[in-house]
């Protein structure tokens, strides 16, 4: 390419170093760091993450595009080129709004708030973790005031995790499919009696399950000469190049669900950030485009494919192999049935899936009121609880597993929660379309041939990394903006069968 564009790369490549030097010191941090260590690492995450900043939004950096953008004029819209320079453009606009010091203080704020957080949620004790998230929601709302927005300061938020969608479009999908969800749930409850769980709350060697959930990792595609797997209390994945991208899990020596379906989980962002473009390694374009679109490749591999019954077909002889005594007189309906029951329960990342999106829907009305000062940061256990009562008909025991059980708002990720039922929805939209352009693919899965699907994936949504945004790759692929007709139509289908609905 020309001089001027391959300045701009070689710019850019300098901040997503820096970018990703500190996304190692918090991978770090939530796997390896010792607890001493939170005041020195925020400290030092700090320091990167401003000077990121001030390298990104700087002069030269605004030069840069403009003089790239003139020489690449004239290229297609989807060309890489075109796409690095417009994407960045975006972002450059937005971060420079923000003051580097404000940048700064957010970073070691939630750096330090981690392992108060941390702390707070063994303890069960909210008024622990309270002071440290007063201060996070104040600087958030700080940086959605530098942002601007029109209605309200959560949609400054959402913006970063989901480009062009709004507070009242959340609004309005999550409304379009709750009276559905609801009448799901009634249905299944009354006939919940025909489905027992009771086979995975057993004692399971935790060293086997984790060479369980290796294998099944390594099977659907997840590359471990790139990645790797570790334990944290709150498991993630992150990536530092398509070349490294790790994931962690949390294991139960007394529940099977938590470490398998968690690995699934994490395993499928992971292996979309493996499956990014190569010549999109090392550029802002290396990742995934949203939030939205990365919770729907790793709910789809999780439930679509790892609650499928095809895919049981083809691992549950290996789990009957690995865990005898538990699972060697099971046969395999009354498996699928098991790891497939839908029951009101208080942690989120262990909900079913037809009550998990109601999860998001109580965040999603916790945040964007907190945000707008309509919630006292004192009062979120009382209002969480009552909430959760309305939603669930079940309420809290407890800090831990109430308004202290997920990790995001120590990491200062307000606005992040509503991707998580975004991604459900696009999920079901994706998965049917694959299975039109390849129909094979459920048969594939039951033999344990993944690469029907992940080759798909690939093609239509991973190489493309952030050239487009969420809108316009969902229309790309399906032809139609996000909806949750698939969705609400996959769990209608699915739990009539399990339930004889």
């Amino acid at each position: 390419m020309g001089a001027k564009y391959d300045a701009l790369k070689a710019h850019l490549a300098d901040v997503e170093n820096l970018n990703h030097a500190q996304g190692l010191l918090n991978w770090d941090q939530q796997t390896q760091m010792p607890p001493g260590g939170a005041p020195a690492r925020a400290a030092q995450v700090a320091t990167l993450a401003r000077i990121a900043h001030e390298m990104f939004t700087s002069d030269e950096t605004a030069k840069m595009l403009d003089d790239a953008d003139a020489e690449i004029a004239g290229m297609p819209y989807d060309s890489d080129e075109a796409s690095l320079v417009r994407v960045v453009r975006q972002d450059y606009e937005d971060l420079v709004k923000l003051p580097s010091d404000l940048v700064a203080e957010l970073t070691r704020a939630t750096s330090m708030a981690h392992e108060v957080w941390a702390k707070a949620r063994e303890d069960n004790h909210f008024r622990t973790f309270q002071p440290s998230l007063e201060k996070i929601v104040d600087l958030t709302v700080q940086v959605a005031e530098h942002l601007g927005f029109q209605d309200q300061p959560y949609d400054a938020l959402v913006d970063q995790y989901e480009r062009g969608i709004t507070t009242a479009r959340i609004k309005e999908i999550f409304d379009a499919h709750k009276p559905a969800l609801v009448a799901l749930i009634a249905a299944i409850q009354a006939r919940s009696d025909r489905v027992s769980d009771a086979v995975l709350h057993q004692e399971f060697d935790v060293d086997q399950q984790r060479a369980f959930s290796v294998e099944v990792v390594q099977a659907l595609g997840y590359d471990f000469n790139r990645g790797r797997i570790d334990v944290a209390v709150h498991p993630f994945a992150t990536s530092f190049s398509r070349n490294d991208v790790r994931i962690t899990t949390r294991f139960n020596a007394r529940w099977l669900n938590p470490a398998l379906f968690g690995s699934i989980h994490e395993a499928g962002h992971a292996m979309y950030e493996q499956n990014v473009g190569e010549a999109l390694e090392g550029t802002p374009l290396g990742a995934g485009t949203s939030l939205g679109v990365h919770e729907s490749q790793s709910r789809m591999w999780e439930n679509m494919i790892g609650r499928s019954k095809g895919f049981w077909c083809w691992a549950f002889p290996r789990l009957q192999t690995i865990f005898p005594a538990q699972f060697g007189r099971v046969d395999l309906d009354t498996f699928y049935r098991a790891i497939n029951k839908v029951q009101p329960s208080f942690i989120r990342v262990e909900a079913d899936e037809a009550t998990y999106n109601l999860h998001i829907m109580l965040r999603f009305e916790l945040e964007s009121e907190m945000t707008a000062g309509k919630i006292r940061i004192g009062d979120l256990p009382e209002e969480w609880n009552d909430r959760f009562e309305a939603f669930f008909g079940i309420t809290p025991p407890s800090d831990s597993l109430g308004v202290l059980q997920d990790v995001h708002w120590s990491m200062g990720l307000i606005g992040y929660f509503p991707t998580y039922a975004l991604g459900n929805l696009l999920a079901a939209q994706y998965y049917q379309k694959a299975i039109q352009a390849r129909p094979s693919i459920p048969d594939d899965i039951a033999q344990g041939k993944f690469d029907t699907l992940r080759t798909w994936l690939t093609e239509n949504i991973h190489q493309h990394g952030r050239k487009f945004t969420s809108d316009e790759l969902t229309r790309r692929v399906t032809g139609e903006p996000i909806q949750s007709r698939d969705y609400i139509h996959y769990l209608q289908t699915k739990f009539a069968e399990i339930y004889g609905l």
